[in-house]
């Protein structure tokens, strides 16, 4: 069967986690949680600046600054690269087309063991990190609609490339979750859970904002009452 009801998933997962730039908490109150495109759009990014940030494989963080917002970072994509998109890419889909679907979207893990993985992965386990804990149920209610799930991590081809291409992210009504959850023996049916464009009201749905060192949680930015 096909397809999982929103409830069912909340009940399953009911929190969801993002993994931003440390120092991003005023900003996302703000202006809410942005993908890089919505990003790009509110910092008036435009021509080759944008085609590079947007279409290319980004090996490092970039920082922009606007007159009026102030600065923001635009996350590195370390774990992948073109060639290892070329190994996997199906459907007709090019790197470009890829990293330019990645960029259209809000990212957030299902589970804390996939978040504590990225937390300690080589690239990152070094660096401060800011980890939104958000309310699956109350995120869904408002913005189901623009769900997209995951089986994979789609940000990643290292060591090995999953494949991947134009059916890898599925609106909740047509994902296969019980495929996934019986080829997995339960374990990690969904890989991620993705937003359209960007989360503007992200306030409302986060229980918990943690700014995280060497993969451990150290000081609590926020905690909803």
């Amino acid at each position: 069967m096909t397809g999982i009801r929103a409830e069912a998933f909340s009940e399953r997962f009911p929190r969801l986690f993002h993994m931003a730039e440390a120092g991003s908490w005023p900003g996302i109150q703000r202006h809410g949680l942005l993908s890089t495109s919505a990003l790009l759009d509110l910092f008036e990014v435009r021509g080759e600046q944008r085609m590079a940030l947007e279409a290319r494989h980004r090996p490092e963080s970039v920082l922009l600054q606007h007159p009026r917002h102030g600065t923001a970072v635009v996350r590195d994509q370390k774990p992948m690269n073109d060639a290892g998109l070329l190994r996997s890419l199906e459907g007709g889909l090019s790197p470009a087309d890829w990293y330019q679907l990645l960029n259209a979207r809000v990212f957030f893990w299902v589970s804390h063991e996939r978040l504590a993985k990225l937390l300690h992965a080589r690239a990152y386990r070094g660096k401060r990190q800011t980890v939104l804990t958000v309310d699956t149920a109350r995120l869904l209610a408002r913005h189901e609609a623009r769900v997209l799930l995951s089986p994979i991590n789609s940000g990643a081809t290292k060591p090995f490339p999953a494949r991947r291409g134009p059916d890898t992210f599925l609106p909740m009504a047509r994902y296969p979750f019980s495929f996934w959850d019986q080829k997995r023996n339960r374990r990690h049916p969904v890989a991620e859970l993705t937003v359209t464009h960007a989360v503007p009201d992200i306030r409302d749905f986060v229980l918990r904002v943690e700014e995280y060192v060497g993969g451990q949680p150290e000081t609590l930015l926020f905690e909803a009452e």
